[in-house]
């Protein structure tokens, strides 16, 4: 078996920290499983992106890199406890998982994986990233230029605008 390193994310959008984790995962693995999770969402404020969209973001953002990687949409399941081996049936097998998310670790070690964190880009997240897109500000130097363009030709831009006026009123200010 490869030394192979689960990475999973929701990618709304791939930014920057995604990239700069899987090149820290490569570091250490000779390839990465990218599991997008949450894969039956989209269309709202937390998962604006389809999950067709996301998998062309990461193959847009990991350029070269990409032929190291898996990249696999993950829908979720109504169990917690459940979730790691629903997501373990739908790729190839795993030594490790990267993940900086506390419950994510706690959830995988208890299925007996090496769990490890990825090192963090420091103000840049999804959240972030959609919250600058939908009041109009500076966002594409947090993501891929080719991601960025990705989003502008899908009007990604527009529908997180158009999402997060109609929304974002109905679930109150989350953001």
């Amino acid at each position: 078996m490869a030394n192979r390193a689960l990475f999973i994310g929701r990618f709304q959008p791939f930014h920057n920290g995604h990239l700069f984790a899987v090149k820290h995962i490569l570091e250490y693995n000779e390839e990465a499983v990218i599991v997008i999770a949450a894969a039956q969402y989209s269309y709202t404020l937390d998962n604006p992106f389809t999950a067709g969209e996301r998998v062309e973001m990461v193959k847009l953002g990991l350029g070269e890199m990409y032929s190291k990687c898996y990249v696999i949409p993950v829908d979720n399941v109504p169990s917690n406890y459940e979730w790691p081996r629903h997501v373990l049936t739908y790729i190839p097998r795993v030594k490790s998982v990267y993940t900086n998310n506390e419950f994510v670790k706690l959830l995988f070690k208890d299925y007996g994986l090496d769990v490890k964190e990825t090192p963090v880009l420091p103000g840049v997240s999804g959240t972030s990233i959609r919250r600058a897109i939908a009041e109009g500000l500076q966002w594409r130097h947090m993501v891929p230029s080719k991601v960025a363009e990705f989003i502008e030709l899908i009007k990604g831009d527009e529908r997180i605008k158009a999402i997060w006026k109609t929304q974002s009123k109905t679930m109150g200010e989350r953001y």
